[in-house]
């Protein structure tokens, strides 16, 4: 079963698609053809503008992993032969640092629905019972319905098509280029690191999911080739609004210092 023609996703969906219909036609005076891809850009925008919440909240979890990642490292060297120990000093300094070992996953998790449902406008052919008349559209004569890839199997890629999937491509690269180098945090055991830990009872190991996540970015520049214009308007859009939303609020919301001064108890 399509899970979007499940009532409510349904409903969802159709209340989404006529916000973007709307749209288009209000921005057919000034955009002319292109008004559906601009309507599609601003209501991307506006939903990156609601989930600014979001991203404070991830951005805070990371600084209060940075503020904790020294002390985390000095009970790895100290009790790493005691597992008990260890687990119960860690748990311990999130308690006391006020810090959840699963911070930041929540905000990414409560992205899903609003991602899908948007990504579910653009691919299917049909929203609630009507044609999905937004596939039909045009941006510089390429279907917003049709990807890159699919027109390149037909033999329909013009030149217009085709610069257009080298500069999304392109921006979308550059921007996840700069965010590995200007905002990612150095990984557990790679160069200019905090040194590898053991996994530690009772706390989730998020390292490797951490590490799948830092390359997402670079395979959103493959995907967007895939995936219908549409949507490659989409990932490239939110993109660039998530690599300025990041470097704004990096520095508007630094790490806290440590409530225990970077100090480990030395009692056992």
């Amino acid at each position: 079963m399509n899970p979007y023609e499940f009532g409510p996703i349904a409903a969802v969906l159709d209340a989404a698609y006529g916000v973007v219909m709307s749209l288009s036609s209000l921005l057919t005076p000034v955009a002319g053809t292109a008004s559906a891809a601009v309507a599609v850009v601003l209501v991307t925008l506006i939903v990156r503008a609601l989930l600014i919440p979001v991203g404070v909240s991830q951005v805070k979890a990371a600084n209060a992993r940075k503020r904790i990642a020294p002390q985390l490292a000095a009970l790895q060297k100290k009790h790493g032969k005691d597992r008990e120990t260890l687990q119960r000093k860690t748990l311990e300094l999130y308690q006391r640092e006020k810090v959840s070992p699963t911070a930041g996953c929540l905000p990414m998790l409560l992205q899903i629905p609003v991602v899908s449902t948007i990504y579910g406008l653009f691919i299917i052919t049909t929203v609630n019972g009507h044609p999905n008349a937004l596939l039909a559209e045009h941006l510089f004569g390429m279907p917003l319905g049709k990807s890159f890839a699919s027109l390149a199997r037909t033999g329909s890629l013009d030149l217009p098509s085709i610069v257009m999937a080298v500069v999304i491509v392109v921006v979308i690269a550059v921007v996840a280029q700069l965010s590995r180098k200007l905002l990612a945090e150095p990984l557990p055991g790679t160069p200019g690191g905090p040194p590898a830990a053991a996994p530690t009872p009772g706390v989730p190991d998020l390292s490797g999911m951490m590490k799948t996540l830092s390359f997402l970015p670079f395979m959103t520049a493959i995907v967007a080739l895939f995936v219908p214009l549409a949507a490659a308007l989409y990932l490239v859009v939110t993109t660039v609004w998530t690599f300025a939303e990041r470097s704004i609020l990096k520095h508007m919301l630094p790490p806290a210092p440590s409530a225990s001064t970077g100090a480990v108890p030395a009692s056992a």
